[in-house]
């Protein structure tokens, strides 16, 4: 049964109680208004329908993503951590000032179309999407907070794209190669040489220790992947080379297990070597500028397929989950295909 009253303000306050469902009340400027909302609650609870909004629209999104980067976040590797908070800030300058309650799918939606206006890649705008879905399930299936429904799910999402189609040939590796290694810091050189021969993500190399490489095996053992499975990482003779230089680093402190090293923090520890703004100097110097690092991975797959290696054996080494995706990072050179349609023309001939 419903109740209106007037409060001292002056304002009109509706109570809606019935029997098996919790207090409903909420206040309005006009009595007509609080009327219809006590009414259309009453006929939610007799269709047994009703959902309590009450903590959904008086949390604001920006509340939300603050509790989301206090419970949930955490959880996540320090990598994607890292990744997620440019889209968090976004995300909460563009949301903050809505109530969870309060964001439709028509607003997401037009986000998207804007954001794609802007020339942002689809890939950022899935991402930046996904994240937003992801807080509106964890406040949904965690939190318990009543929505009648993640805005997110039900938009279209940007395609993912056909991926890039960047081909690094061994003139252009030889010359980078060289620019690389006249670098002060030969571990630029030497990320670079283990990337190509490797197929290593960079934060798989970048996090390795000294324990994680047998040379004499000539396997890594990665624990710390972006999919979270470990894997073992068999080493050509090149690469093997390298890591002993690596290994053999005299600048290396007695106390630092990295093998990539960096400068000491402010709490004297070091962390892997950052060489970003380094590496796209020197790629720029010698006009290849649009070669992006996790490119290096892309051509390492792509050469271990062109060598021979089935999908399953590509795949135990690169740590690729599914093979749609090893297909999607492999791309193979149509003038190599060239030399193994003849080698089968000469054997059936």
């Amino acid at each position: 049964m419903a109740t209106i009253v007037k409060t001292d303000s002056g304002t009109w306050k509706a109570l809606v109680r019935k029997t098996g469902w919790p207090s409903a009340s909420k206040t309005f400027r006009v009595k007509r208004d609080a009327q219809d909302w006590a009414r259309q609650i009453e006929d939610q609870m007799i269709r047994s329908v009703y959902i309590r909004r009450t903590p959904s629209e008086k949390m604001s999104i920006k509340e939300a993503f603050e509790r989301y980067e206090r419970e949930v976040s955490p959880t996540k590797k320090a990598s994607t951590q890292k990744r997620e908070e440019l889209r968090v800030k976004l995300l909460k300058e563009k949301f903050g000032q809505y109530s969870l309650a309060a964001l439709t799918s028509d607003i997401v939606a037009d986000y998207r179309d804007q954001r794609l206006a802007t020339g942002k890649s689809n890939n950022t705008v899935r991402l930046e999407l996904a994240l937003l879905g992801h807080l509106y399930s964890t406040a949904i299936k965690e939190w318990h907070i009543a929505l009648p429904a993640n805005p997110v799910a039900n938009i279209r999402k940007p395609s993912p794209g056909a991926g890039r189609n960047v081909r690094l040939n061994r003139t252009e590796q030889q010359r980078l190669l060289i620019a690389l290694q006249t670098h002060s810091n030969p571990m630029l050189a030497w990320i670079f040489q283990v990337a190509i021969e490797t197929g290593m993500r960079q934060g798989e190399i970048l996090n390795l220790k000294i324990q994680h490489v047998d040379t004499e095996r000539r396997i890594v053992s990665l624990f710390d992947t972006k999919n979270g499975m470990s894997r073992t990482v068999p080493l050509t003779k090149l690469a093997v080379e390298v890591f002993k230089e690596a290994l053999e680093n005299p600048a290396r402190p007695n106390d630092c297990e990295l093998i990539f090293f960096g400068e000491p923090g402010r709490d004297k520890k070091r962390s892997p070597y950052q060489f970003n703004k380094v590496w796209m100097d020197v790629k720029k110097s010698i006009g290849l500028g649009n070669l992006h690092f996790h490119d290096l991975r892309h051509e390492a797959t792509s050469r271990l397929v062109e060598a021979g290696l089935s999908d399953q054996e590509v795949a135990s080494i690169s740590g690729h989950k599914s093979m749609q995706m090893l297909r999607r990072y492999t791309h193979l050179r149509a003038e190599d295909l060239v030399a193994k349609l003849d080698k089968i023309e000469d054997i059936v001939g």
